[in-house]
C-alpha cells in the first residue's frame, strides 16, 4: 500500500492508497503518520522515518460503478483539526484518484493499478 507524506508545523501527516473490497472503491486515507519504530540495529522499514497513523479521513472512489460518487468518511472519535493546507493536499490526491479511475471507466477498464 503506497502512501505519501507531508509536514506541516512540525507535524507529519500520511495519505495511504489502498483498495477497499467491500466498498468496491479505491480509499485514499488521511492520518497523523507516526514515527516508524527503531527495531535495534537493522531498519525494517527500508529508511522510512514515519509511519501512516490511524485514519482520520478516509474518501471512497468507486470503480465499479460509473454512476456512484466519491464520497469522504470522517474517523476521528475526538475532535481533531487538520490544518487547511494538509486538507488540500489531501483533496488533491482524492482528485488525482478520481481522474484515475474516470479515464479507466473510459478506456472501460475497472481495475486501476498503483
Amino acid at each position: 500500500m503506497p502512501w505519501e507524506l507531508q509536514e506541516h508545523a512540525g507535524r507529519h501527516y500520511a495519505v495511504l492508497f489502498h483498495y477497499a473490497l467491500a466498498d468496491d472503491a479505491w480509499a485514499v486515507e488521511l492520518s497523523e503518520a507516526r514515527p516508524a519504530p527503531a527495531d535495534g540495529d537493522e531498519d525494517p522499514h527500508g529508511g522510512v522515518t514515519y509511519l501512516p497513523g490511524a485514519a482520520l479521513l478516509v474518501a471512497l472512489v468507486p470503480d465499479e460503478d460509473p454512476n456512484l460518487r466519491p464520497t469522504v468518511r470522517v474517523y476521528s472519535p475526538d475532535e481533531r483539526v487538520i490544518p487547511y493546507e494538509i486538507m488540500c493536499w489531501f483533496m488533491e490526491q482524492v482528485a488525482d484518484q478520481v481522474e484515475r479511475c474516470r479515464i479507466a471507466f473510459e478506456q472501460d477498464e475497472p481495475e486501476m493499478v498503483e
